[in-house]
């Protein structure tokens, strides 16, 4: 491999330097005041005549040496000492203009005086003619060209001597034509050079406000990111780290997380696997995929950690993806919460069964003794209602354990969703609701019959206290391949996205429910879905507001 010195390129060093030496000339200029601007304007002139004055001594002594030659030098003097001597910012703005005025004239007895060899000098009535037109005002430019024609017309008169010849005349007429020209082209010149420096002053002061702007977001941007308690993780379209906040950097189960060379491990709900790499949240993202509150697990042993992790990609007008922002909500907390609750629900369920078992069982014992039947129809009532509290924490226990005992055994789920239907006729009626079954006979299944008889007594139950407005109910059961599909439609209230994502939490009521005070404790459903996966199968739900629900579950067929 050869090695190559990088060149460097002047041409881009001139830009800055020559923005650079305009700067100090316009810092320069802007610290004069008027007479030290008229002096500054005035000066080109004056050292261009020293100049003559040297050539003159030098290769033309003799017309140094005449009087009205010299008198016209001291003109010039005397113009450049009024500069110096004029209080110019006590006089009305634009006084100054004067001067060039008399430059003009002062050039042309210079000219006149100097003879032919002399001639030359009418170039220097470009000085005059430029400081004059590069004003805005539009007055000066007609100025200019007066005083080019005086200083063409003025030193002949007053000089007096021969006619003027044909050399002279065409130099009054060209001279001053040609110095129009000048006139015009500077004062155009420098409007132009005028409105770009305005419109790159106005655009330095939008940058400047831009960036102050900018400045100020980023100091917020920063103080929100150091005051959230959230970890906050930026990254790149290819996952890259680009900042994280410092709640991130000093989790101790975090810290580290973003490094490129390997960080603390991300876990699934287990606590014990690792997150696959392809399904890393900085992965994910990469791809463009956005997803909310899942949970994973960070660090080691006591010291683990639970953390909602939600990734929001950045997505440009143009399409495509930018990266995005991960975010780490510590959940640890109320997951251990959750767990103490479950512990405590199932302990508490626990200790009631035993007494409830029992209350049932002398119950029984009660009914069975002669001279009861007076009070049979109450003690019914007392043993119906001790069945249902102890089916209640039945379920209590299992929805806190997340798992239910089942005797497995082959059973027809069309009988045994018929016999559901049929015992609930009586209640449907009462509501004026109406039950249709559409079933397929038969179809077996490997199930335990009283768990998924509970299964459909819960989904019909929820049907009917949900469809205050009468309609009908329809249970529909069939094979689809391996597998058997039984729903529930019903045509009641209905539930919003958000009620159906929560549905399956344990005591969840939707609001509608609650203001309409339906009775529920909010298990039925979850311990349904309990069941139906105990069985290896799935379960969910279809609905909308206003619309109605259907309730689905799919088991294994034998």
């Amino acid at each position: 491999m050869t090695n190559r010195t990088p060149t460097r390129d002047t041409t881009q060093d001139e830009g800055p330097a020559g923005s650079l030496f305009a700067g100090r000339i316009d810092a320069f200029a802007g610290g004069l005041g008027v007479r030290g601007r008229v002096v500054m304007s005035q000066l080109p002139l004056t050292v261009t005549v020293l100049l003559v004055v040297l050539a003159a001594a030098v290769f033309s002594p003799s017309t140094l040496a005449e009087l009205q030659f010299r008198m016209a030098l001291l003109s010039h003097a005397a113009v450049f000492a009024a500069c110096l001597a004029v209080p110019w910012e006590k006089l009305p703005p634009g006084a100054f203009v004067i001067i060039p005025v008399l430059d003009c004239i002062a050039i042309g007895f210079t000219r006149e005086t100097g003879g032919p060899a002399f001639n030359v000098l009418s170039l220097m009535l470009v000085f005059p003619v430029i400081w004059l037109s590069v004003g805005r005002q539009r007055s000066r430019v007609v100025l200019a060209v007066l005083a080019t024609v005086l200083a063409t017309v003025v030193p002949p008169a007053v000089l007096g001597g021969a006619p003027p010849a044909q050399g002279s005349m065409i130099r009054v007429i060209f001279l001053p034509l040609v110095l129009s020209a000048v006139a015009v082209t500077a004062h155009l010149v420098s409007g132009t050079i005028h409105r770009q420096r305005t419109a790159l002053v106005l655009k330095d002061q939008a940058l400047a406000e831009t960036l102050a702007d900018s400045m100020d977001r980023q100091r917020l941007l920063d103080a929100v990111l150091g005051a959230v308690g959230v970890g906050v993780w930026v990254v790149d379209q290819d996952g890259n780290n680009i900042l994280t906040n410092r709640a991130l950097r000093t989790d101790p189960a975090l810290a580290g997380l973003a490094d490129p060379e390997g960080g603390p491990a991300l876990l699934l709900g287990d606590r014990s696997t690792p997150v696959p790499a392809e399904m890393l949240p900085a992965a994910r993202l990469a791809r463009g995929e956005g997803f909310t509150d899942e949970l994973m697990w960070a660090g080691r042993g006591r010291d683990q950690r639970a953390y909602s992790v939600s990734a929001h990609p950045m997505k440009p007008k143009n399409g495509g993806h930018t990266g995005g922002v991960i975010t780490f909500v510590d959940v640890t907390a109320l997951i251990t919460a959750l767990a103490a609750k479950d512990n405590f629900v199932g302990t508490v369920s626990h200790e009631l069964r035993t007494p409830l078992t029992s209350i049932l069982g002398y119950l029984e014992l009660v009914m069975d003794e002669p001279g009861m039947e007076g009070i049979e129809a109450e003690l019914q009532v007392v043993h119906r209602n001790a069945t249902h509290l102890l089916g209640l924490v039945n379920d209590l226990i299992a929805v806190a354990s997340e798992r239910v005992d089942l005797s497995l055994e082959e059973a027809d789920l069309a009988r045994l969703l018929t016999d559901v239907v049929d015992s609930a006729l009586p209640k449907a009626a009462t509501r004026g609701l109406e039950l249709v079954i559409e079933a397929e006979h038969p179809l077996p299944a490997r199930m335990d019959t009283a768990r998924i008889r509970q299964v459909v007594n819960n989904l019909l139950s929820n049907a009917i206290k949900y469809s205050p407005d009468g309609g009908r109910i329809t249970a529909r059961v069939h094979r689809t391949g391996a597998d058997l599909v039984c729903s529930i439609t019903d045509p009641g209230i209905g539930m919003s996205q958000e009620d159906q994502e929560q549905a399956f939490t344990k005591f969840f009521r939707s609001a509608r429910s609650r203001d309409t005070a339906i009775p529920g404790a909010g298990l039925g459903l979850p311990i349904s879905k309990t069941i139906i996966e105990g069985h290896g199968g799935s379960m969910s739900l279809s609905s909308a507001p206003g619309a109605g629900t259907t309730a689905t579950f799919v088991l294994p067929a034998s």
